[in-house]
């Protein structure tokens, strides 16, 4: 069989078993770069059983000769792992060649995030008021950019003051607590702005009837410079940053874990910043 078409069987799989748009949209351009790369380096279409673990190998050293990072790699060599696994189990294949590839070390780095008085002077100084409230939205809540802009009005209740997330990652669904301050800013933007848009998305401009995530992060990191700001700024920090003030101020690791949709502790505890003022105050405590 073509790997053309071992592919095509594989997305088709990922459809029928529910996962995410986004889940697919990533593992189709993965292996599509990936069967690129082998046309390119054989100069014809390849079959499944001509390739061999060496191909795999030269791919992930192409990908880090273009310089891309540890973690974009080591997603690239999942993607990779999970193809060969259908094809292994479903008999399209001889061996499953990409369970014996070495994983890649990936080098963690510390996240940015912002702190409460940080996130309020970057919040207050962005003039787009419907990207205001996403931002704020973000920061109250953790949602990931995608989750925010892909709810519907039906999805915010503010009568009992609980956002429902439907289809998050991993197509899980979740419900996040309206926060306090958040409750006023929403309850103000549904009497400022009509969310009965064609598409019935919660935030949308009335021209396109929704909002794109690259706009967002666009005056994001525009209102970060405006205010002579160094560090790049995006959604997902704002992200980072709900979840880090969390963790900062005693909330248990297990509750953000929750709230952030994730399925492993292990990647809630990349949010449990310390200085050294934290440890001298820890290091005191016996």
């Amino acid at each position: 069989m073509l790997l053309n078409n071992g592919t095509k069987k594989f997305i088709y799989h990922l459809t029928i078993t529910n996962k995410s748009k986004e889940t697919i949209k990533s593992y189709t351009s993965d292996l599509t770069a990936f069967e690129h790369f082998l046309e390119s380096k054989y100069n014809c279409a390849v079959y499944i059983n001509e390739v061999k673990n060496a191909d795999i190998d030269d791919y992930l050293y192409q990908l880090k000769l273009k310089k891309l990072s540890s973690a974009s790699r080591s997603r690239q060599l999942y993607t990779l792992r999970s193809f060969w696994n259908y094809l292994y189990k479903n008999n399209l294949c001889d061996l499953n060649i990409a369970m014996s590839i070495e994983p890649i070390k990936i080098q963690r780095k510390e996240r940015t995030f912002l702190s409460m008085e940080e996130a309020r002077t970057l919040i207050d100084s962005i003039e787009h008021p419907i990207v205001k409230t996403v931002a704020q939205t973000l920061f109250y809540t953790g949602l990931r950019i995608s989750e925010c802009l892909n709810l519907k009005v039906e999805d915010v209740d503010i009568k009992n003051k609980i956002i429902h997330v439907l289809n998050g990652k991993g197509s899980k669904n979740r419900n996040i607590p309206i926060n306090i301050h958040l409750l006023s800013i929403l309850q103000s933007y549904v009497e400022t702005y009509d969310c009965s848009t064609k598409n019935n998305y919660f935030f949308a401009t009335e021209k396109s009837g929704s909002l794109s995530a690259a706009y967002v992060n666009r005056i994001l990191n525009d209102t970060a410079k405006n205010l002579g700001w160094e560090k790049h700024i995006s959604a997902h920090i704002l992200r980072h940053s709900f979840a880090s003030n969390l963790i900062k101020n005693g909330v248990n690791l297990v509750y953000v874990q929750k709230l952030l949709g994730h399925s492993n502790l292990k990647v809630t505890s990349i949010y449990t910043h310390a200085n050294f003022d934290d440890l001298n105050k820890c290091i005191n405590v016996l």
